[in-house]
């Protein structure tokens, strides 16, 4: 057994195989006795399959720049041939027929995948408790939550099963998981990653996969493998000069950074222990000699939810529709009732609805590009709180009831917009939306953005700070990511404690 395995990150175990020091199939080994040890305590990976990956081991993987890693996706977008698909829900299981198009990407890097990460249902609230599966629990405190929608492969990577694991992000779904699991999570700018070959965009652009790690240079070398143009794209963006691992490696350069304070979403408290992290930040910004200074974008806070609700709505109705049309009625008839309520306020909305939900985010994209003109990044905590216990953020017996009586309420009543002009869509997501309360801006404008470990709360819970990047620069992100991780500054992982 390969006792040193979470010493190294992904690309250093990769090195080790390719100088002949280690194999795959002894970091397999590893890997898989971490998730037998680890895995029945966390519910993080819902599906095993160690032989298909023993298999590949034996068979010669890529000579990747991850040759030989261990590897977990998420078991929401990313289609691994042949395997199933359930995308946190009951009524989903759907053998995958082919890639899609990163994970081709992705398998070319060399990295050996042997399961699938836990996620809510159709990635649709920002923590994993899923009826389908279980809770997720957070690795360094059970019972409290991980977050997610990418919390499975944030408590796969921060634990210590796999240095790295394939995430995606439609509203802080990278970044707030690795907030509160203490990793690493970059969301790459809007069309940097392939979403095909089913879909050209995902929530109208809101969405993008990549990955949560440990360390800064792996994330930078699988962004350097995995973007780039793909077909049917409804976006080409221009590459970096030089690579984002280049780009990780180096100091940047002197900075002027916006201090983002005020949260996004009406009635949010941010933590205290939370503020006292990003006064921390700012200062150790300065002391690497960047210039941090207090600035709000001019958004319509009212108006900015609404708009990403009847986005989030009109999209759920249609992943609903599409599973009904494809697959048969009965891979929707045990939906979570928040999952159904979103699907049935989406059937309600109007495509001038949408259409206006779409301008709104156009005028969010503006006021910050307006921002970003003066400023080269913004400064922001990931999260409001650290973690909290499972239980908290689904909605609570009551409120499904609620949900679903709005099924019968609905006939010859139009519920939907109702329930937006009462007021009281917004009182049931506040929970939610409040904790996505700085995440939602980078999926709104589809600006790239991270989350860094930087802090610890006196219950022992990780901290994250954020910062946002101009659009098409995740190098420079890549750059005081990197600066802040040499320092030492990042809080240790899980299973370093």
């Amino acid at each position: 057994m390969f006792k040193e395995y979470t010493q190294y990150d992904g690309l250093a175990l990769a090195a080790l195989v390719n100088a002949g020091e280690v194999s795959a199939k002894e970091l397999l080994d590893a890997a898989v006795s971490q998730a037998n040890k680890l895995n029945p305590k966390l519910n993080a990976i819902i599906h095993r399959f160690d032989e298909r990956a023993y298999r590949s081991a034996q068979a010669g993987l890529p000579s990747g720049v991850f040759n030989g890693v261990p590897y977990l996706l998420k078991d929401l977008s990313f289609s691994f041939a042949d395997e199933p698909i359930t995308m946190g829900s009951r009524s989903v299981h759907i053998i995958s027929e082919k890639d899609s198009e990163i994970v081709k990407r992705m398998k070319a890097t060399g990295v050996n995948t042997f399961g699938k990460t836990n996620t809510p249902e159709f990635g649709l609230i920002i923590t994993t408790e899923p009826k389908a599966h279980g809770a997720t629990h957070n690795p360094f405190k059970k019972y409290y939550s991980s977050g997610g929608s990418s919390g499975g492969s944030a408590a796969a990577v921060a634990s210590g099963i796999v240095p790295m694991a394939g995430a995606g992000d439609g509203g802080g779904s990278i970044r707030f998981p690795a907030a509160w699991c203490g990793a690493f999570g970059l969301k790459p700018s809007r069309g940097r990653n392939p979403m095909g070959p089913s879909f050209g965009e995902g929530w109208e652009g809101a969405v993008a996969d990549h990955v949560i790690t440990r360390s800064v240079r792996d994330s930078a070398a699988m962004l350097d493998a995995t973007s780039g143009v793909e077909i049917g794209a409804p976006y080409v963006i221009a590459p970096p000069k030089g690579t984002f691992l280049q780009a990780a490696m180096r100091a940047p350069r002197q900075l002027t950074i916006a201090l983002h304070q005020k949260p996004l979403i009406a009635n949010t408290v941010v933590d205290k222990e939370v503020l006292a992290v990003l006064d921390q930040t700012a200062k150790q910004l300065e002391a690497m000699g960047h210039r941090v200074v207090p600035a709000e974008p001019n958004i319509d806070i009212e108006q900015f939810w609404h708009d990403f609700m009847v986005v989030v709505c009109a999209h759920t109705a249609f992943t609903i529709d599409n599973l009904e049309r494809d697959f048969g009625i009965e891979h929707i008839q045990n939906l979570e009732p928040q999952t159904y309520n979103m699907a049935l306020l989406g059937c309600s909305l109007s495509a001038v609805d949408l259409a206006h939900a779409k301008h709104g985010w156009h005028h969010s994209q503006y006021q910050t590009g307006l921002l970003l003109e003066t400023y080269d990044m913004i400064l922001c905590p990931t999260v409001p709180t650290p973690a909290v216990k499972h239980g908290i953020l689904p909605p609570s017996r009551t409120d499904e009831m609620l949900m679903r009586s709005a099924e019968f309420l609905n006939k010859g009543f139009d519920m939907g917009k109702y329930a937006f002009r009462s007021g009281m869509i917004e009182k049931l997501s506040q929970p939610i939306l409040g904790k996505m309360a700085f995440t939602l801006l980078g999926n709104v404008t589809g600006l790239p953005a991270m989350s860094l470990p930087l802090g610890m709360s006196k219950k022992g819970l990780p901290i994250g700070m954020q910062l946002i990047g101009r659009m098409n620069d995740e190098a420079t992100l890549f750059s005081v990511a990197g600066e802040f991780e040499r320092a030492g500054l990042f809080t240790k992982a899980a299973f370093e404690q």
